[in-house]
């Protein structure tokens, strides 16, 4: 039957009694499965986690500075890693750097959670902020404030001319 109508005659479940077959395109039948993962994959997002480093002894220009970057980083669906490097003696004041990422944890509650909380490691402390915006919808949300921008200079550039 199926060389008559020149498809495949495949089998789908050899174990069953009596074995199951399908008379199909094959070659066809495999383009779409084919398509189907590169979809899937088109729509993955990636989580990249991004580092900061930070001294327990900042100015308070260059910690807004690097809080706003981090903030970025989080609108953008990223992870971030912040970490405290202690020097010298200030290995014997961990608490000041402890007090510093709760401040900035604190500070950025509304675009992130702590996901891991503040560890020291040797002469390092660190904390990871996971992000409260989905990737993939904060990419979306750019591209639609970047086209709403767009559309309203085209309108005021109308409106003037």
């Amino acid at each position: 039957m199926a060389d008559e109508v020149g498809l495949d005659l495949v089998e789908i479940a050899p174990e069953a009694q009596p074995p199951v077959c399908k008379v199909m395109d094959f070659g066809k039948y495999k383009y779409e499965i084919a398509q189907k993962a590169r979809e899937a994959r088109q729509n993955q997002t990636h989580i990249v986690v991004k580092e900061m480093r930070l001294r327990p002894k900042i100015e308070p220009h260059d910690y807004e500075t690097k809080k706003t970057h981090i903030e970025r980083f989080l609108k953008g669906g990223d992870k971030v890693k912040v970490t405290i490097q202690f020097r010298g003696r200030e290995q014997a004041r961990p608490e000041i750097g402890y007090r510093l990422l709760m401040k900035l944890a604190e500070e950025l509650s509304e675009v992130a959670f702590v996901e891991f909380a503040p560890k020291q490691e040797g002469r390092n402390m660190t904390m990871v902020l996971g992000t409260n915006v989905k990737k993939g919808q904060s990419v979306s949300q750019q591209k639609a404030a970047k086209a709403a921008s767009c559309k309203k200079e085209v309108v005021e550039e109308v409106t003037e001319a």
